[in-house]
């Protein structure tokens, strides 16, 4: 009797959708599933080898002897290897055990559908089933509320390994179950309202901070079991807290136990290294063009939104993904059919990610990390767009940060670097970004770049947070920088949590949890985020006081948010500018406030507005801007 019995967990219709690259639940089918055939308790293997000759699973259980448990390729041309082995169970390792069709090529590789993996180092897959219930259904129902694009987005983005760690034990990072009180407690107090991980996604090698993946279907071992994740995904559900996965479908490593040359051929990995290889990442790209690999890869965001109840996916690298010659010289990539630059595999397999996405979960945001002038990229497909719910503004990224790095006296002749962002504010959904990014490879902190005295740097980092989260879109911001970290983020060591001992960084964290907390209550701020009757300008024009002043408006037209920003140390008293209406008018927030450290000497009190038009409004009123400070006031009309 063999080892191996014939079964199957794939039906014809399976096949034709997995070979039309339709198929969105491919994590149902393949890898390894403990199951029972005619009583028999044991577990089901199938894994996609079209170039193989013999797949064997070897294991401890067989003593890691190629043979022994041979799967029977299907008859149905679609290239899976699968079979019932008696007796194998929770918590088994195994890999595949490939012989090539040709020259004798014989490769060991880990399951790309398994549900966990051994911790790096050590690389092979475990049979797993999780057992894991579930306690969101408060938040689950009520989700499409805080996902909203009508609703405050403000992203914690962390790595996970080095947010927190135990010093005393090695230096280890915190648990999944650590995380899910610690985590959860400071990201409320912060008043975020979501977090994004970066990739946690099986991976093995440290420095790659999670982006070079092996394990698609397997949340990294390194922070405890698949069930411990799902609990800390259930902490921050129970706190109103969502949660986003980075998620990298751009490219993969070329580890042995990977998905690269996986049968001896390029399977997953585009055969044409003009199209299949990322020179600046020595990593493979996915081939978009094979069905099978699409399959493959909508599977895989499916699973991490049904399996783990993810609230969003940020979509890495999509920029690398869109253009054939992205990062190459002439002669490094060839034009499409249509003689463009565009990978219109990649459009069009984008298309029916977020469609599928959207489709199966509408209350989630799909948000793309691209960095061009790519059109549309967050407008829907029926519309011509590639369907992304959000994508990152980098050109506000970019020119924020470059305008602030500049000593405030050269300001003012920089000003539209700072203005300019209105400009294309609205052609997509965009986020506003400082993430890890910005404060690695030698670019230091954001505090780092802030320019003068120690006073002017925590002033300068005030102000640009209280610009941020006034700006319409939605925010993210990297782990750190809430309370000024100093020194560059370091993968293998925790955040400087020590400098909250000093009070100019504890209170740096006081001001922005408040302006945090000022747009996640305010619904002006954020109703309109993505409109632009959501936003006017007062005036953006005010280059030689370096003052920039702008209006923010939601559905209530008798209420209106007024910003107003000095980007210098000079403080502006007797500052008038312009409102459309009549009414109470009130200072709500200042980041020169003596408990954020600021000087405390430049309050608005007994504001009155009065009939005398300015910036081209029919009111006005006199303000005080104090130095290198945003004020935010109220207009309520009487």
């Amino acid at each position: 009797m063999s080892k191996v019995l014939a079964h199957s967990l794939l039906t014809d219709f399976d096949i034709n959708l997995f070979k039309s690259g339709n198929h969105y639940k491919l994590y149902e089918k393949l890898g390894s599933h403990i199951c029972e055939r005619a009583g028999v308790k044991g577990t089901y293997f199938a894994v996609w080898a079209p170039s193989a000759q013999q797949v064997s699973v070897v294991g401890n259980f067989n003593h890691w002897q190629d043979g022994e448990h041979k799967l029977n390729v299907r008859w149905d041309s679609s290239g899976i290897w699968e079979g019932f082995i008696p007796d194998i169970g929770h918590g088994e390792i195994y890999k595949y055990k490939i012989h090539a069709t040709h020259n004798g090529f014989v490769t060991e590789k880990a399951d790309p559908y398994a549900r966990r993996a051994e911790h790096p180092p050590q690389t092979a897959s475990v049979v797993y089933k999780t057992n894991h219930t579930w306690n969101d259904k408060k938040w689950m129902d009520k989700r499409h509320k805080h996902n909203g694009l009508d609703a405050p987005i403000s992203v914690y983005e962390l790595h996970l390994g080095s947010w927190r760690r135990k010093q005393e034990e090695g230096n280890r990072g915190l648990s999944y179950s650590e995380l899910a009180t610690t985590l959860v407690d400071y990201v409320k107090k912060l008043n975020f309202t979501h977090v994004e991980f970066m990739p946690i996604m099986e991976y093995p090698y440290d420095p790659s901070w999670g982006y070079q993946v092996t394990g698609y279907f397997a949340p990294t071992s390194r922070f405890g079991y698949p069930e411990e994740l799902m609990t800390l995904i259930d902490a921050l559900h129970a706190s109103d807290i969502g949660v986003i996965l980075d998620w990298v479908p751009s490219h993969f490593p070329e580890d042995p136990h990977g998905l690269g040359n996986f049968d001896g051929t390029a399977c997953y990995e585009h055969p044409d290294k003009k199209k299949g290889y990322h020179q600046d990442w020595k990593s493979l790209i996915f081939n978009y063009e094979r069905n099978e690999v699409r399959s493959f890869l909508i599977s895989n965001a499916m699973f991490w939104l049904e399996q783990y109840h993810v609230d969003g996916l940020r979509v890495d690298a999509v920029a690398s993904m869109l253009y054939l010659d992205y990062s190459r010289e002439d002669g490094e990539w060839e034009p499409n059919d249509q003689g463009g630059r565009e990978n219109l595999a990649v459009i069009s397999l984008l298309k029916e990610l977020n469609e599928a996405l959207y489709g199966a979960f509408p209350d989630i945001q799909i948000i793309a990390e691209e960095s061009t002038s790519f059109p549309m990229v967050s407008r829907p497909v029926f519309s011509g767009g590639l369907g992304f719910g959000m994508k990152w503004m980098m050109g506000w990224m970019h020119d924020t940060l470059n305008y602030f790095k500049r000593d405030a006296i050269y300001r003012n002749h920089h000003h539209n670097e700072i203005s300019f962002s209105m400009t294309y504010g609205f052609t997509e959904n965009f986020m506003l970004p400082l993430s890890h990014d910005e404060v690695v490879y030698g670019k230091g902190s954001i505090l780092g770049r802030m320019p003068g005295d120690e006073w002017q740097r925590f002033a300068n980092l005030r102000l640009l947070y209280t610009y941020m989260y006034t700006h319409p879109g939605a925010k993210l911001l990297f782990m750190g920088s809430e309370f000024g970290q100093g020194t560059e983020w370091n993968f293998q060591d925790q955040l400087d949590w020590y400098v909250l001992d000093y009070e100019i960084h504890s209170n740096m964290q006081k001001a922005f949890a408040a302006i945090n907390g000022l747009y996640t209550s305010t619904p002006t701020l954020y109703e309109k985020q993505f409109d632009p009757e959501g936003f006017e300008w007062i005036a953006h024009d005010d280059s030689k006081n370096a003052v920039l002043s702008y209006l923010r408006k939601g559905n209530d037209p008798k209420t209106l948010i007024v910003c107003v920003f000095n980007m210098t140390p000079v403080p502006r008293e007797d500052y008038r500018i312009g409102v459309p209406f009549f009414g109470r008018f009130r200072e709500i927030f200042n980041s020169d406030a003596l408990e954020f450290s600021g000087t405390g000497a430049y309050k608005n009190v007994d504001l009155t507005v009065i009939a005398e038009g300015w910036n081209g409004k029919t009111h006005s009123t006199s303000i005080t801007v104090p130095p290198l400070s945003g004020v935010i006031f109220e207009l309520k009309a009487d």
